[in-house]
Formats: structure tokens, C-alpha cells, sequence
């Protein structure tokens, strides 16, 4: 008899969601963590805690997921349907259909029962009122597809799923990181080394799930795989996902799959530190751009910030970010929109410019003045749409003439005092990992699943490409990592 009939590597939201599904199919299991207890919770921990997943409006969400809503609370909310065809729709476009089918369709229709599992094993949720939400005509009127989260965001994701562990008996050890997978002259899957500050040991066990992240802490990967300039990219999250999950899983012969030179990226406060701040958490983020304009050093506009909902276009927007000057970046508001923004612009830890006049800024933020007020006046001068402002839908408010344009919410920056917030890049996942089939078992080179091994989270390569819907990574982590511990499970059990 083997010790462990389930071994899962990690301690974010698809690990655990990977150890309590197997513990539910009468697994013995074990989860173990690279981080020390103060540092558990992987990349979950940094996140705002908001899913994306199939529903059909308000009164389908309150039955099993948003439980805990008053009917005043629901009287005040506007909540779209979020239906399968809008969800894969939402996909294929922001990765421009490169997305694998198979994999989005069971992120699809897995999510809504995975909702409602997260629900049963003791995750509250609420809606996302001060940053999916405004408020139009008295009610909150949510847009953009991410709308519920956990309560205390990823940080109380985290708690709940480590409570749930816990209390099912499953044991969790912490400053213990898998350094090897083992494999007996079949190639199967029995065991793992382990790193541990005592050293090294041997952990034998039927089955292994891999979800310990992917690469974006390692810098000399994020150099080698997505690019120059990325090794100095601030990480948003942990500081241990280095990649040793995909490492040792391509040791063990399995197939590099998806796209290794993308990631999963935004506009991140430039005074923030090189790895996740655990008191600050995903507040560095600064995600209100579409309500105002973003310059470079040059005091030029580089995206159209009005493209798509924000939750669309962050990612990519990350992106351009790192290929500007230095890779700089500064928001720029005015006082008919600032009051709009999102709470990440009210902390403490934020790095601004305020000034009566746009030469003011401009020089705060060591930006040629002429420069900059050239841009902002042809980009006020371009603000010429009929439409009545709405930044709870794509309102259609334009630009016209411009290069780029702004195709949404395009309000002229004349009303002091403006405002800039210094961005540069933070990273949050990479895109490319491991390959893995319907039943979440990683591929070798020859297509053929490597016996006992499995694989959930941000190291499983084919679902993201180039952008990324939000809410959709958290939704994954849940979707895979259940799926994963029953197939493990099942495997080791049987």
C-alpha cells in the first residue's frame, strides 16, 4: 500500500480544489507546499477573487451561489445572463479563436456546477460592486462578464478552501517543495522527490497533480520564453512559482503545449515591489483606464483605452505597456471622471501626479509639456460623438480622426485637476505549460498520458493565447483542479 493515494503539488485555489475533490472520492491525500504556512496560497492569494461562469441572471445565481443577498440588495441589482455561447464567444475573441475547444468547452459547462460545489464546500460569494459595477438610473448595473466574487477576494478563496481541506482530514505541509517526479521502467507515476529544509526525501504515492503555477516568478524563463525586457517585469503574485511544476513534469517526458511566449500581464503601480505585497494584495492593479487616456514617456497614446470592457483588454494592455519607454506608462483622468475609479486609486501605496493644468502634469511626470498638451487638446478636439456617455456598456462615445482611436467612453480631459497614475507592467501567469486530455492526465511527447499524473491551474498550456477574459483563471483553476482530483483519484483508488 502506498502512503499517499494522491499527492497535489501547490496551495492555491486549483490545488485545493484538486485535494478536496479527490478527498471526496475516499482519497488518502497530501498537499504539498513549496511556500512556508505565512506565504500559502499561491497566486490565488493576489487575486480579487472573481469568477466568470455560465448563468442565467441574478435569480439563477442567488439558488446556490450567491446565497447570502437580501432582497434589498437584489432589488438594486442589474445582473446580465452570461450564457454558454456568450462565455465561448468571450473566449474565441480574446484569444482570436487560437483557445482549444475542447478545453474551453469543459471550462464552459464545467463552471456553473463547479459554483455551485465551491458554495457547498463553505466559499461565500458576493457581487462585485465597486469594481464591476456602476451605478446608472439607482441601480448597480454589472458589465463586463466577472461580476461575483469571493468573499475577502483571493485571500478569503484561499482561507475557505484551506478550511474545507482541513476539516476533511487532508494533510497539508508547508516548506516542502517537489523537486522530481518518480517513475518506475513503465514510466508510471510513483512518487515524488521532495526539497525540505532538513533536505531531501522520497514520498511515495499513486498519484500526482501537478498546480503549482506556472513560470512568471522565474525571470530567467520569462526571459528565455516571452522576451527581452520580461525578466524585469514586477511579478503581481508569489514569489515561488518558478516553474518547477512544468520542469518536472517535462523531465518526466511530457509535451511542452500551448502559448509559451504569452502571459497573462496589466498596468501594475510602478513604486510597487518585485513580487506580491500580501497587506496590498491585487491593489497595485490600476484597471480604470477606460475612463481616461493612457501616454507613454513621449507623452504619446499607444492603445485605444476604450476598445472593449476592461476585463477584454487588460491583458494585452499589460502587454503593450512593457513595450514602451521604460516600460512606462501613466494614466491620465480629470475631475470628470476621477471620482469614478476604482479603489486601487485610493491607496496609501500609489504613485501620482495632480495638477491644475496639463503643462503642470506633464512636467510632474517628466513628460515634454508641448508634447503632452498636443496630445490631450487633438485628442479633446476628436471627442465629437452624439451619444449619451454610459461606462456600463460599450456606449459607443468616439473619437474621430485620431491614431488610435478610442472607440468607447472617449470624454475630453478638460476639467481640473488632472490627474496621472505611473504604471509600468505587472505579471500574473504564464500561458504556456503541459498538455493534458479529458481526464486531466499530462501528455507525453507521443500524445499518450503519462500514467498517474495530472495536471490543473496556470501550468496546463492550450486555453489562454495572447489575452485572457477575466475571471476565467480563477474559474479554470476550480473547473481542472476538480476535475483533476476525481481523475486522480479514481486512478489511484481504483
Amino acid at each position: 500500500m502506498t502512503a499517499w493515494d494522491v499527492a497535489v503539488v501547490g496551495c492555491g485555489n486549483a490545488a485545493l480544489c484538486a485535494a478536496i475533490s479527490a478527498r471526496e472520492q475516499g482519497a488518502r491525500v497530501v498537499v504539498l507546499e513549496k511556500a512556508s504556512e505565512e506565504e500559502r496560497g499561491g497566486n490565488s492569494f493576489f487575486t480579487a477573487g472573481g469568477f466568470r461562469f455560465v448563468h442565467d441572471g441574478l435569480e439563477d445565481v442567488c439558488t446556490d451561489v450567491l446565497t447570502d443577498l437580501s432582497e434589498a440588495e437584489k432589488a438594486r441589482i442589474e445582473l446580465p445572463t452570461h450564457d454558454r455561447q456568450f462565455f465561448y464567444d468571450t473566449m474565441m475573441k480574446v484569444t482570436r479563436h487560437q483557445a482549444e475547444e475542447d478545453l474551453a468547452w469543459t471550462l464552459i459547462d464545467d463552471s456553473r456546477p463547479a459554483m455551485a460545489w465551491l458554495r457547498g464546500n463553505g466559499v461565500r460569494f458576493v457581487p462585485m460592486f465597486g469594481r464591476q459595477s456602476y451605478e446608472v438610473d439607482g441601480k448597480q448595473v454589472f458589465y463586463g462578464g466577472v461580476n461575483i466574487e469571493a468573499v475577502g477576494g483571493g485571500a478569503g478563496l484561499v482561507d475557505f478552501l484551506l478550511r474545507r481541506a482541513e476539516a476533511v482530514g487532508i494533510e497539508i505541509r508547508y516548506e516542502t517543495g517537489a523537486a522530481g517526479l518518480v517513475q518506475d521502467e513503465t514510466g508510471r507515476i510513483t512518487g515524488l522527490r521532495l526539497r525540505t529544509p532538513e533536505g531531501y526525501e522520497a514520498l511515495e504515492t499513486g498519484s500526482v497533480v501537478l498546480a503549482c503555477g506556472g513560470f512568471e516568478a522565474n525571470p530567467e524563463m520569462r526571459a528565455r520564453y516571452l522576451g527581452h525586457g520580461w525578466d524585469l517585469a514586477r511579478v503581481r503574485g508569489t514569489r515561488h512559482n518558478t516553474g518547477d511544476g512544468i520542469r518536472m513534469a517535462l523531465e518526466a517526458g511530457a509535451r511542452p503545449h500551448g502559448n509559451w511566449s504569452g502571459c497573462h500581464s496589466v498596468g501594475w503601480d510602478i513604486s510597487a515591489p518585485p513580487y506580491g505585497d500580501r497587506a496590498v494584495g491585487d491593489n497595485f492593479q490600476k484597471h480604470s483606464y477606460p475612463l481616461g487616456i493612457m501616454v507613454n514617456l513621449n507623452g504619446e497614446r499607444f492603445v485605444d483605452e476604450g476598445e472593449d470592457y476592461r476585463n477584454l483588454t487588460y491583458v494585452r494592455f499589460g502587454r503593450a505597456i512593457m513595450e514602451q519607454p521604460h516600460r512606462w506608462c501613466a494614466q491620465i483622468f480629470d475631475a470628470r471622471t476621477v471620482h469614478m475609479l476604482r479603489d486601487e486609486y485610493r491607496i496609501r501605496e500609489v504613485t501620482k501626479v495632480e495638477a491644475d493644468s496639463i503643462e503642470e502634469l506633464a512636467a510632474g511626470l517628466e513628460i515634454d509639456p508641448a508634447v503632452l498638451a498636443k496630445t490631450v487638446g487633438e485628442f479633446n478636439a476628436a471627442c465629437r460623438s452624439s451619444n449619451a456617455y454610459n461606462p456600463a456598456v460599450l456606449d459607443g462615445v468616439s473619437t474621430e480622426g485620431l491614431s488610435p482611436e478610442k472607440t468607447n467612453w472617449a470624454l475630453p480631459i478638460d476639467r481640473p485637476p488632472y490627474v496621472a497614475f505611473v504604471t509600468t507592467t505587472g505579471i500574473t501567469f504564464t500561458f504556456g505549460g503541459l498538455q493534458i486530455d479529458n481526464e486531466n492526465r499530462v501528455q507525453d511527447l507521443s500524445g499518450r498520458p503519462i500514467d498517474g499524473l495530472y495536471a490543473a491551474g496556470e501550468l496546463v498550456g492550450g486555453l489562454f493565447f495572447e489575452n485572457y477574459p477575466g475571471g476565467s483563471g480563477l474559474m479554470s483553476g476550480s473547473v481542472f483542479g476538480r476535475r483533476a482530483g476525481r481523475f486522480a483519484a479514481e486512478y489511484a483508488c481504483g
